[in-house]
C-alpha cells in the first residue's frame, strides 16, 4: 500500500502533504526530526490519509493536493 497523508504542525498550524509506502515509519521520521522539510515545525499530528494499491495513483494524488487546484479543496 501507498499512502498520501496530511500532517499539521502543532506549533504553527501549518500543513504538510506527503506520500509514503510506510506511513507509520514516515510519521515517526517527521516527529523525530529525521525529515529535513519538517524538522523545525514539530510536533506534528496526522490529520488525514488515503491508501492506494498503485504507487502512481498515490503520486498523482499527492501532486494534485500540492497543486493550486488541490489546495483549494485542501483538508
Amino acid at each position: 500500500m501507498f499512502y498520501v497523508y496530511v500532517i499539521q504542525s502543532e506549533s504553527d498550524r501549518g500543513l504538510y502533504i506527503g506520500m509514503s509506502g510506510n506511513l507509520r515509519r514516515r510519521f515517526m521520521e517527521h516527529q523525530s526530526r529525521e525529515s529535513q522539510s519538517t524538522k523545525g515545525r514539530r510536533p506534528w499530528k496526522l490529520i488525514y490519509y488515503e491508501a492506494y494499491v498503485e504507487k502512481q495513483d498515490a503520486a498523482g494524488r499527492e501532486t494534485f493536493l500540492k497543486s493550486g487546484g488541490g489546495r483549494i479543496s485542501e483538508v
